[in-house]
């Protein structure tokens, strides 16, 4: 073994050159020979560094290795040797392949050892690292979420700390007891303007005053004033209280709020303006529709529910399905509501006036609802609603199981979150108090759950409260 860390081989009677020269390296107790000229394909990397570093230089070669054999000229690494074998594939094929079963984010700290950057990883090995580092990404949001409501910085003014408190009374139930209470309050009082809302329409609950005009039920209408000032309280003081009220207003669930109690407000100014000034026809048109608006109060419990949730961002990731269903449907819908009106056209009393007027009969068939108010009476018809019906069931159940396959793994992948950011949350605490206890020295040993997105880009320290000032 020379000087510079390579070994030098006689082959035919002759020495050899400089592309024979090679590495002997330990690999987590796996041993491999390496040729120096294929190391030096890429200069940058660490086994490169190696190869070309001067084993008289001990402190040097200390820094790129774990330990050095002079006798038998032999490199140490304490690393994952089958990390290794997909890492030297780069000096070969000019790419690096992650095998299968190991995880993301420890190769990728095996590639950052070895000096190896990440855009050398193949295409397909890339998404299974960046959906690894979304999950992170999310847990770390869910820490930053628990530290808000659980260790925020205390604002110093009055007037923050009053804001604080009541975003977190009116937006993290789990913050604390009262907020838990206020949410429960809150989901009790959108039941209950749902059942008075369906109430107020059965007949026998109806009344009618002096003139014999049909209005709405005292008691019921005064359950639903009290439900509305409620709504209101709770939509001023959490906008009151919100960072950012921009965004707060244009949410889509604070967009529900608000025109859950818009109606209220917009009915009492129109019937005003109808009684005061001119009983319109319109006026009472508007008065009805928007009283009908206020069914999207309903919506207000997916706000409490994270099922609901859950089941809304599913269905957001599978708009593409949803959108191939829609165009199965509105194909087959064209094609055999004009095949019904052309066939249908030879009998005498047809059903089939239109094309346009066929679209109704095309949907109840193909969605297998079946009405009966529109059907076919010839041979031909029927054979082509029993197709048409046919076709409507494989449209619409071919995209059912990646719909539910997004669901499950969606609420799945939220469960595992809101775990690991707790547990994540334990070790940080965990981590604090062994600090306090040892004086610093147990940060140096960190769990294998460790987020490094929790970690101040300024500063490089990890986050244990946020400011939020």
């Amino acid at each position: 073994f020379t000087g510079k860390g390579w070994r030098s081989h006689a082959r035919n009677g002759t020495s050899d050159t400089s592309e024979d020269r090679e590495i002997l390296v330990n690999i987590g107790g796996v041993k491999q020979v390496l040729y120096v000229d294929v190391l030096n394909r890429y200069p940058q990397t660490r086994l490169a560094e190696l190869a070309n570093c001067s084993v008289d230089n001990a402190n040097d070669l200390l820094e790129l290795c774990d330990d050095y054999d002079v006798r038998k000229g032999e490199f140490y690494f304490d690393r994952d040797p089958d990390s290794f074998k997909c890492i030297t594939e780069l000096y070969y094929y000019g790419e690096v392949h992650m095998k299968k079963g190991i995880c993301p984010m420890c190769f990728k700290k095996e590639m950052d050892f070895w000096g190896v950057d990440v855009h050398f990883l193949d295409e397909c090995c890339k998404g299974s690292l960046n959906e690894v580092e979304e999950e992170l990404a999310q847990i770390a949001e869910k820490v930053h979420e628990i530290l808000y409501n659980v260790e925020g910085t205390t604002p110093a003014s009055v007037s923050k700390r009053c804001r604080l408190f009541l975003w977190k009374l009116m937006e993290k139930p789990e913050s604390s007891l009262l907020a838990r209470a206020m949410a429960i309050l809150s989901f009790l009082f959108i039941l209950l303007s749902s059942v008075v809302m369906c109430m107020s329409t059965i007949p026998e609950l109806r009344v009618h005053d002096a003139g014999g005009n049909e209005v709405e039920n005292p008691t019921l209408e005064s359950i639903e004033t009290a439900c509305i000032i409620w709504f209101t309280i709770e939509y001023v003081l959490r906008l009151a209280s919100a960072p950012n009220k921009v965004r707060f207003a244009f949410s889509f669930m604070n967009m529900v709020d608000f025109l859950a109690i818009m109606p209220f407000y917009a009915v009492l100014a129109l019937t005003h303006l109808g009684t005061a000034v001119t009983e319109l026809a319109s006026v009472q048109q508007a008065v009805q529709a928007l009283r009908v608006m206020r069914t999207a109060r309903i919506f207000k419990l997916a706000r409490h529910s994270s099922g609901l949730q859950t089941l809304t961002y599913a269905l957001k990731s599978s708009l593409k399905e949803l959108g191939l269903l829609l165009m199965y449907m509105g194909m087959g819908i064209f094609l055999f509501s004009a095949l019904g009106y052309a066939v249908e056209q030879s009998h005498p009393d047809t059903l089939f006036t239109s094309i346009p007027q066929s679209f109704w009969w095309a949907i109840i068939t193909m969605t297998t609802v079946g009405y009966g108010d529109v059907y076919p009476r010839t041979t031909l018809g029927r054979c082509n609603a029993a197709v048409s019906f046919l076709c409507g069931v494989i449209a619409i159940a071919l995209p059912i199981h990646p719909i539910i396959n997004n669901f499950v793994i969606f609420y799945s992948k939220q469960r595992v979150l809101e775990t690991a950011a707790k547990h994540e949350i334990e070790l940080m605490a965990l981590r604090s108090k062994e600090d306090g206890l040892w004086g610093g020295t147990a940060q140096e040993s960190q769990s294998d759950t460790y987020i490094p997105l929790l970690r101040d880009r300024s500063e490089g320290t990890p986050i244990q409260k946020l400011n939020h000032n």
